[in-house]
């Protein structure tokens, strides 16, 4: 078995109901559009078991604006020989307040720069949302200019 088939098989096997809790089934709900904007401040600090081609980093970042929040994480990177070539993906857990709404959500990136062109996507994980901002959805842009740092939160709540 490959390690990705077996990181799929445990995560599937992590999410088969516990015999007695909630039913997993999912009920229809209406779900409504929202966007917060706001900047964010981040530290990033290299972790020791860094290898030569592959970095790890750990996360902390405090959001303001829409989303008054903070959050904590882990980077893995890769650079390439060729400049401007790399790749990370990186998953952190945001707790706070969003648009009044109490709570915290995952969110996971996956990034990659083939010769200076950059492709970034950050999603909301699935099913991550917890008190007031259970059932969740959405993507997170992340701008840099002129050193600072803004965000783009597109997401849906359940109504």
């Amino acid at each position: 078995m490959t390690p990705i088939r077996a990181i799929f098989l445990a995560l599937a096997l992590l999410s088969v109901p516990v015999p007695g809790t909630a039913s997993t089934e999912q009920k229809e709900q209406h779900m409504v559009q929202h966007q917060a904007k706001g900047t964010f401040d981040v530290k990033m600090a290299p972790q020791a078991d860094n290898t030569a081609d592959v970095g790890r980093m750990t996360l902390d970042k405090t959001f303001h604006g829409d989303l008054e929040a903070s959050s904590i994480g882990q980077m893995i990177a890769v650079r390439t020989p060729t400049e401007g070539s790399a790749g990370y993906v990186a998953m952190e857990r945001v707790t706070g307040t969003l648009a009044g709404k109490k709570g915290s959500f995952a969110l996971q990136h996956f990034g990659t720069m083939n010769r200076g062109a950059q492709h970034l996507r950050i999603e909301i994980v699935p099913d991550s949302g917890t008190e007031e901002l259970t059932g969740i959805s959405g993507t997170l842009d992340i701008i840099i200019e002129k050193g600072a740092h803004f965000y783009v939160l597109d997401y849906a709540l359940p109504e």
